[in-house]
Formats: structure tokens, sequence, C-alpha cells
């Protein structure tokens, strides 16, 4: 198979996988909605971010043009992405926070993981990560709305892409699920996929942000999924898809932090 098909069935897996946009299944797609080949088409899971980014800053930039202030279209920009994705890293955030901080032992923790309910700290964790995301695009896009939009596509594209931290770095908690199943990322695609992800990160240099803030920006990034796979390897000794939802989350909220600060 050549090359730009492999990486066309690649994003095409990154993007049913962690979106709900209605895709077609090509002919030469193997197995499209199967685990198979996932830990090889993490590749292109930063460009399935950007691609993300992308609409919400269309999005964005669209509520500007017709005359909505910032306070309103960053919360439309950040609701985009909720419906595009259907909230699913939202969901693992949430799962996270209620079995980190209910369960009194790792199976305990597990358990409450799995439960589809949402608790306290789910409900307070969601609502500060909302607050976080929808306030940062905000004070950017009254600062520049092409920041802004550029901010949307480097962070959705680094996030996902230290989504995969958690999986490199840590065996599966739980000998089912979506942390078991997809497996860990093949060595030459988590670097591929890391250096996708530090130059979709850098996006927001286009629109007149500095080399050093689009670098902490990224440092930020990679530090709160890296923090997060730590806390998770304490909680309940390894990863799941949802450690992999809670990681990306605290990175994009860490890279919509750095360009929202100064501003």
């Amino acid at each position: 198979m050549r090359l730009g098909s492999s990486l066309l069935i690649d994003l095409l897996i990154c993007l049913r996988f962690t979106t709900r946009l209605p895709l077609p299944i090509l002919a030469f797609e193997p197995a499209p909605h199967a685990f198979a080949g996932f830990s090889r088409a993490v590749r292109m899971i930063p460009a399935a971010g950007a691609l993300l980014g992308a609409l919400a800053a269309g999005v964005l930039a669209m509520a500007a043009s017709i005359g909505l202030p910032p306070l309103i279209a960053a919360p439309l920009a950040i609701g985009a992405l909720l419906l595009l994705s259907g909230a699913l890293h939202e969901d693992g955030l949430a799962d996270c926070a209620d079995g980190f901080g209910g369960g009194s032992s790792a199976e305990r923790k597990l358990e409450i993981m799995r439960d589809s309910r949402i608790g306290a700290f789910g409900a307070l964790a969601l609502a500060l990560a909302l607050y976080l995301r929808v306030a940062s695009l905000t004070v950017m896009a009254g600062h520049k709305l092409a920041l802004a939009g550029a901010v949307l596509i480097g962070a959705a594209a680094l996030s996902r892409a230290a989504a995969l931290i958690p999986q490199a770095l840590l065996p599966p908690a739980r000998n089912d699920g979506a942390g078991f199943c997809a497996g860990k990322p093949e060595p030459e695609a988590l670097a591929a996929a890391a250096c996708l992800a530090i130059l979709f990160a850098l996006t927001p240099i286009i629109a007149g942000a500095g080399l050093g803030k689009a670098l902490a920006g990224a440092a930020a990034g990679i530090g709160a999924a890296l923090a997060f796979t730590a806390l998770a390897k304490r909680q309940i000794g390894g990863q799941t898809g949802d450690v992999a939802g809670g990681a990306q989350q605290l990175s994009e909220i860490a890279f919509y932090l750095v360009f929202a600060a100064g501003n």
C-alpha cells in the first residue's frame, strides 16, 4: 500500500475513534471500526486533533463575524469541540476524578471509573475544566482572534498526542476496555506523532505568538499529561481509556493557560 493511502487510513482510524464525524468507509480500508492497526495509526492523531481544532476555530471566527463578543464566541467554539468529539475526553476526566477521589483501593477506583453515573468529584472536575477552557479562550479572543483560533488548533493536536503518554508509559490497569484493546503505540508511530504534535503546537506563531511562548505551551501540555500519568500510576497502577481522556483534557488546558497568561 502506498504511503499516502496508509496515512489516510490511519487518519480515518484516529478520527473514527476520537470524533463523531460521519466518515465514509473507503474500499481499501481493512477494518474501519476495529482496534486492529490503532497502535500504528496513532501517528496521525495530531492531524485528527488539528482538524477538530480548525473546525472549532471556524466556529469562533463565524461567531465573531456576526458581532458576537468573545464571551459568547468562546463557549460556542468549545461547545463545537464537545459535539465533534462526543465529549469523549471530558467523560474520561470526570470518571478519573470520581475514581481517584472516591475509591479507597485501586480495585474500587477502577470500579467507580467504570460506573456511567457522575459523582461530585467528576462534576467539579468537568465544571472547572470547562471554565478554564472557555475563560482562557475568551481572554485570547479578546486580545487577538487569530491567535485564539491558532491556539485551538495547536492545543487540539498536541493534547491528543499527549493522551498517548499513559498508553506508552503504563501497563493496562484492567484486562479489558479501550486502554487494554488499543495496545501500546508502536515506537515509530509514537515518534511520528510527537514530531507532528510539536509542529502543530507551533501554529500560534503564524498568528503572531513568539517561539518561546509556543514552546512553553508545548512543554506545559506535555508536562500536564506526564503529571497525570504519574498520578494514574499511583492511584490505579496503570492506564485506561479514561486516563487517556484525563491526560488530554489537562494537556489542552495547560496549553491554553500559557497563551492566556499576560493578555
